[in-house]
């Protein structure tokens, strides 16, 4: 058995698909390229594959990880070539790597992830300084929002583990945030957004990337 590690982006093209379109998508990839996918057990076998981390609808990515396993090994570079060319437009293949098949899984090991997100404000350069130094300062930030018709509340500063100002230009602000992403939650880029001051719309999030333990 082998067990690929690939790093792929998802582009515009494909923002607003779901994570279970998006899993369909690899598997389909995968058939069609004649890969020897490894099935799980039981009564409804399905192929094991498992991303590091669901990316939200709208958000685009470079950074995604997804581990693969195959009954038969494959060379790299003939993976990477023939599952590229099954993939739609907005599925990129970055890197392919082997890794020890029983190490954890892939889930288990996501500590942070890394986002790149563009606001339209007239805010001043300072202003947006001054806030995200704030924000940094607190030793806790309570939050809510709602979600399934309930209220859920939490401490958002708990989630963020580092923020800052990557780009000014005129009317368009570019923060950097790693936001903790493990089994005991998530931050969304959005909420720490709004905890900055910002409007609630912004132009995109893009997901740089995923940060593994160890």
């Amino acid at each position: 058995m082998q067990r690929l590690r690939v790093k792929f982006g998802r582009g515009q093209e494909l923002e607003y698909i779901s994570h279970l379109d998006l899993m369909r998508l690899w598997e389909r990839a995968l058939r069609r390229a004649g890969m020897p996918i490894t099935y799980s057990q039981g009564f409804n076998p399905r192929p094991r594959l498992s991303i590091a981390a669901p990316l939200p609808i709208g958000v685009t990515s470079e950074g995604e990880l997804i581990d693969i396993f195959l009954e038969r090994r494959a060379s790299l570079s003939f993976f990477t070539k023939a599952v590229a060319a099954q993939q739609p437009p907005g599925i990129e293949i970055l890197d392919v790597k082997e890794i020890w098949p029983n190490l954890p899984s892939l889930q288990s090991q996501v500590r942070y992830a890394e986002y790149r997100v563009e606001i339209e404000s007239d805010r001043e350069l300072k202003e947006v300084q001054l806030a995200i130094h704030s924000l940094l300062g607190r030793e806790h930030l309570p939050w809510q929002h709602i979600r399934d018709k309930q209220v859920r509340k939490y401490d958002l500063r708990a989630l963020i583990h580092d923020l800052w100002l990557e780009d000014w230009h005129g009317t368009r602000c570019t923060l950097g945030m790693r936001l903790r992403t493990d089994s005991e939650g998530a931050g969304r880029p959005e909420q720490v957004t709004l905890a900055l001051g910002f409007p609630q719309q912004f132009q995109s999030i893009h997901r740089t990337k995923l940060i593994l333990a160890g």
